[in-house]
């Protein structure tokens, strides 16, 4: 995997009681070691494998001023990091379901494109084999199960302000809270309306073999063949671009799916996320 760490900061949210959320926050940088990037990089396989929502920051997302004063160079991503972890101790300590927990942030680079990757990650006990075979206790990362994530392609967000698909987040376990509570602390608003997107692209596909003239057979075949490419897009953690699928499609008919997407004025952009 080609992921590259620029910065990356962890802190921690300590539950005290029903009322109290306690900061610890480190002085200093985590160093990108190989455990920290192999760490990064599951997290970063298991949340493009997820369902997600996105968003974009309101005018007055304090967030959003913040990560610009950064990206500008006049804060360091540690200060950031600590300030930004201090107001989602004030948003969480609002919602019953908070439990605390240890809080990354992470500006890494994938495929050349940059992200800032915020998650809330919980510390499991389990027990472990050492080479003695005595079992003993031990403590991971539950990254697998995390639902409090949210990211921000800073590369869409800095080049294509109009966007509206350069914030996810996750709505997790717990339902429309988790999603309530990132819109709150991100200070963003509901941008791309996935669902629909995806359901004019299988729309656009079926009407694309209806005026194909194809048959009931070759109808199926074709939804397969999209339907494997957009699983392949997913397991890889990237999104659906209509130029590669049109090219899948070459052949259904003299006109390209692009052309025939475009030309009919379906809800489809140039990119989709990849769970059709």
């Amino acid at each position: 995997m080609s992921l590259d760490i620029n910065q990356i900061a962890l802190h921690q949210l300590i539950k005290r009681d029903e009322q109290n959320l306690e900061l610890v926050l480190r002085d200093s940088l985590l160093e990108p070691t190989e455990t920290v990037v192999e760490m990064v990089a599951e997290l970063h396989r298991v949340y493009s494998a997820k369902n997600k929502a996105y968003g974009l920051f309101s005018e007055e997302s304090e967030l959003a001023q913040t990560l610009r004063l950064q990206r500008q160079g006049e804060e360091d991503f540690l200060a950031f990091s600590r300030a930004a972890t201090g107001r989602l101790r004030d948003e969480l300590a609002k919602y019953p379901f908070a439990d605390g927990g240890f809080v990354l942030f992470c500006h890494y680079r994938y495929l050349a494109v940059e992200y800032l990757l915020v998650a809330v990650l919980s510390n499991l006990s389990s027990m472990r084999v050492n080479e003695n075979l005595d079992i003993n206790p031990t403590h991971y990362l539950d990254i697998n199960h995390a639902d409090i994530v949210a990211r921000i392609d800073l590369t869409e967000w800095e080049t294509n302000p109009e966007s509206t698909r350069y914030l996810t987040f996750l709505k997790g376990r717990v339902g429309r809270k988790v999603a309530d509570f990132f819109m709150d602390f991100l200070g963003a608003s509901e941008g791309l309306n996935a669902k629909a997107q995806n359901r004019g692209l299988l729309q656009a596909v079926d009407d694309f073999t209806a005026e194909a003239q194809l048959d009931k057979a070759e109808r199926q075949n074709v939804r397969q063949q999209v339907y494997s490419y957009c699983n392949e897009q997913l397991q890889a953690g990237e999104e659906i671009e209509l130029k590669s699928l049109s090219k899948e499609l070459a052949g259904v008919s003299e006109v390209s799916f692009t052309e025939f997407a475009a030309e009919k004025g379906y809800e489809t952009g140039r990119e989709l996320p990849g769970r059709p």
